[in-house]
């Protein structure tokens, strides 16, 4: 009788069900970082790591001016396609949660329809629409224009095809804390006397910020970590500080040196979570987690 009832003691359950799930996250992501972050205090010697404790590879990243201006590209990589993604994802998200009706799961998934396929795929698209032959510019010299040559391997192209790859992320995140808005508020607003812009600044804005803000780490954390887009896009003076810490498990074989960057990079991009997470009141927000 004692062996029955721990068989369906409920903790007992729940352990035996969590179990597998936490076995499987401790084993290939706590691990693996705990090993990055060990690693990071070596030091590599032909492509071997040699467990000789030091802050060096810390001090480089921190205090190189290389490293530096790569990790200062990327926050401004980041924040950009983070402010660009903002700007364009609100009225999709609006649109959708206040007129899409019965079509409003349709819409939201025809946004994620670029991840059908591959990003590798996505970015060569956009190569071929941003390119110096691509269609934009053969269409500018049609009608008698100079070609842009910034739209193709340079920082505007990174940002364009960053913002691309991550604003299904906001779309969605925006939308769904629409769910929960009681747009009859902004009509009262309009009886207040609130033009348009101000009905959306203080009513519409604070009371869905949850939405807003978690897109924005969605969107900021891939941006700031990216590798592909800008090698494709940015061409040679474009790279982030995503390609750099790459090319530190690659080519140089730095591998000691390429941890430290990947915790140095880990610690902004959770500094950054924390820092928006501070701006967000529960209280004021209309997102539950519950569509009506």
């Amino acid at each position: 009788m004692k062996n029955r009832g721990l068989r369906f003691d409920p903790r007992i359950q729940f352990a035996m069900l969590a179990l597998p799930g936490a076995a499987f996250v401790f084993v290939f992501l706590v691990l693996p970082l705990l090993s990055i972050v060990v690693f990071s205090f070596w030091r590599t010697e032909r492509y071997e790591l040699i467990p000789e404790w030091n802050l060096e590879n810390y001090r480089i990243v921190l205090t190189d001016p290389t490293y530096l201006t790569f990790l200062l590209r990327s926050l401004v990589m980041a924040t950009v396609v983070c402010l660009a993604s903002v700007v364009y994802a609100w009225p999709v998200a609006y649109f959708i949660a206040k007129h899409g009706g019965r079509y409003r799961l349709v819409l939201v998934l025809l946004t994620a329809a670029p991840f059908l396929t591959g990003i590798v795929l996505r970015v060569t698209a956009l190569q071929q629409i941003l390119g110096p032959i691509g269609l934009v510019n053969m269409a500018l010299m049609t009608f008698g224009f100079e070609p842009i040559e910034a739209l193709m391997y340079s920082n505007v192209a990174s940002a364009i095809g960053l913002v691309y790859l991550w604003i299904p992320f906001m779309i969605v995140a925006i939308y769904l804390s629409l769910l929960n808005f009681d747009f009859e508020l902004l009509e009262v607003a309009k009886v207040a006397g609130a033009r348009p812009w101000r009905a959306f600044l203080e009513v519409t804005w604070p009371l869905n910020w949850i939405g807003t803000a978690i897109g924005i780490v969605l969107v900021f954390v891939p941006t700031f970590a990216a590798t592909v887009t800008p090698r494709f896009l940015g061409g040679p003076n474009g790279s982030l500080f995503g390609n750099i810490l790459e090319h530190q498990f690659g080519a140089t074989g730095t591998w000691a040196l390429g941890s430290a960057m990947g915790v140095v990079l880990f610690l902004v991009s959770l500094a950054f979570i924390l820092l928006i997470g501070r701006t967000i009141d529960p209280k004021r927000t209309g997102f539950t987690g519950i569509g009506r």
